[in-house]
């Protein structure tokens, strides 16, 4: 009779269990005062004996707002009226996904000294990662806020609903292509870097420095009113042109404003952002998943 009870807890026929995704969200919840103190830690790190310190937030949207105002607003004649508010609109929107998703890639490296001591869900410091940038997103919104005021602009409020579901889809996206991104750097340290080309040449697929009005008309006229699902390819587009319907709030009644933005109803929004949606939920579960099956051998590879 101690046979079999002897066999079943033998090492060589025990099977390891690997959390599922809905597990580790569960674990993530069950530590968010880890994340919490995780995130305000990443903060402090950041600008430690910084005499401007979470100024430095602020100079960045300035700096590109300056730049991109000067080369496309004077020198190339961009005929976008008011393009600092319609840039700084997208530019909010890419900041958070690309600072998220390039610092939730490094995380798990970056705390390599973390990793190998103690045991905690190592999807937290992702998300830390992410939630520093978010802070970083609501600083850098002052920016825009201040142009607001300056030139006299209202937002559109009664697209407030869809600008909330795109920041919440877009943080889903970073999410999950972070968690993904960060477990396959702790092998292939490459990533990192190829992450940086590659958010460059995403950058200037999303417009951000251009209205996306140029993209529907060429879309339109080569596919059809259906052409404009083409762009539908790049999630972050989707999420960008919603920040910039709700921030820029095009006149169309303004013969140049009108050709910014496509006067879409509020249900292509919508749809677009549930398409989007439903693929970053499936990123994520499939990111969780792939993140678990990796993070055996973090402490080894780091």
């Amino acid at each position: 009779m101690l046979v079999p009870d002897r066999v079943a807890l033998s090492p060589a026929t025990e099977v390891s269990k690997r959390p599922n995704p809905f597990q580790r969200i569960h674990h993530l919840w069950q530590y968010r005062e880890l994340v919490g103190n995780l995130t305000r830690k990443q903060l402090k790190v950041k600008y430690k004996n910084s005499v401007l310190g979470f100024l430095w937030s602020l100079l960045n949207p300035l700096m590109y707002l300056v730049v991109f105002s000067l080369v496309f607003g004077i020198i190339s004649k961009v005929s976008v009226p008011y393009y600092g508010i319609f840039f700084l609109s997208g530019l909010l929107a890419w900041n958070l996904f690309s600072t998220g998703l390039g610092e939730g890639t490094s995380a798990i490296v970056a705390n390599a000294q973390l990793v190998t001591k103690v045991w905690f869900p190592r999807e937290s410091l992702v998300i830390a990662s992410i939630l520093a940038g978010l802070v970083h997103f609501f600083l850098q919104s002052i920016v825009l806020i201040a142009a607001l005021v300056v030139f006299q602009r209202a937002p559109d409020y009664k697209y407030a609903p869809i600008f909330i579901l795109a920041l919440l889809v877009l943080l889903l996206l970073c999410t999950a292509l972070a968690i993904a991104l960060s477990a396959i750097n702790v092998y292939l340290r490459d990533t990192q870097h190829l992450l940086e080309v590659i958010l460059l040449a995403w950058f200037w697929g999303s417009a951000i420095a251009y209205s996306y009005g140029q993209v529907a008309r060429e879309l339109i006229a080569k596919w059809g009113p259906r052409g404009e699902w083409v762009a539908a390819v790049n999630p972050i587009l989707t999420v960008v042109i919603t920040f910039q319907r709700t921030l820029y709030n095009p006149n169309y009644g303004d013969e140049n404003e009108k050709l910014v933005l496509p006067a879409h109803p509020y249900s292509w929004y919508i749809t677009f952002l549930a398409i989007d949606a439903a693929v970053g939920l499936v990123l994520l579960y499939g990111a969780l998943a792939l993140f678990s099956r990796l993070e055996d051998n973090f402490a080894e590879e780091i």
